[in-house]
């Protein structure tokens, strides 16, 4: 709240004689003022009236108590006579069983030749290689023929000479020797030349090249 205060500019100029009452009319009311707003502040707010307490209903009900239990019967009277004994009992005789039944006989009918299991053979061991002996090569005999000796083809001189040569595994001739002469030294003598220079197949035993001996007849004809 503002307050208005009217002051006479002309009286400022006039000396001052004795008290300003204005101003002390105008300062006690604004602490009038100041005093009322603080009384108000000091009042207490008046709280809301507060609800009435709900009402709780109780129902009471009243039942009669249980009658109280019967007394107790007496105990009986008490007497000298002893108890009677106590009887052991046998125990039960068990029935015997009954013997089981005898199993019904079992018609085997014949097996046939189909039903009997037989085990099959055991398979028959390779055939052994057969043993090849040493041959001589057609083509090395035919390329290197005996030569006839000139003294026995002019003396006409005929005659079958039949060697033993022995062959080794790469068929090379390792050694000859006459089993039957043609009864001429010249003959004999050109055959084994001859066989020395040939090629031979070797044997073969157990399917591995071997060494042989080999017998080849030579017939000198005019």
């Amino acid at each position: 709240m503002a307050e208005q205060l009217v002051i006479n500019r002309y009286r400022e100029d006039e000396p001052q004689t004795g008290l300003n009452w204005p101003r002390i009319i105008g300062m006690a009311f604004v602490i009038a003022l100041h005093a009322a707003a603080f009384l108000l502040l000091l009042i207490p707010a008046v709280a809301p009236p507060a609800d009435k307490d709900q009402e709780v209903k109780t129902t009471v009900t009243i039942v009669d108590a249980p009658p109280p239990p019967p007394p107790p019967p007496p105990p009986p009277p008490k007497t000298d006579t002893p108890p009677p004994p106590v009887k052991n009992l046998a125990p039960p005789k068990q029935t015997p069983l009954p013997p089981p039944p005898e199993a019904p006989p079992i018609d085997v009918a014949e097996p046939r030749p189909t039903d009997v299991y037989t085990p099959p053979s055991p398979p028959a061991p390779p055939a052994p290689t057969p043993d090849i002996g040493a041959s001589v090569d057609i083509s090395s005999k035919n390329m290197n023929p005996p030569k006839y000796p000139p003294a026995a083809a002019r003396a006409g001189i005929q005659g079958t000479v039949i060697l033993i040569i022995d062959v080794d595994a790469n068929g090379n001739v390792t050694n000859v020797s006459v089993e039957k002469s043609s009864r001429n030294r010249d003959l004999d003598r050109a055959a084994m030349d001859a066989a020395r220079k040939w090629r031979f197949n070797p044997g073969q035993s157990n399917g591995q090249k071997s060494a042989g001996r080999v017998r080849v007849p030579v017939d000198f004809k005019m």
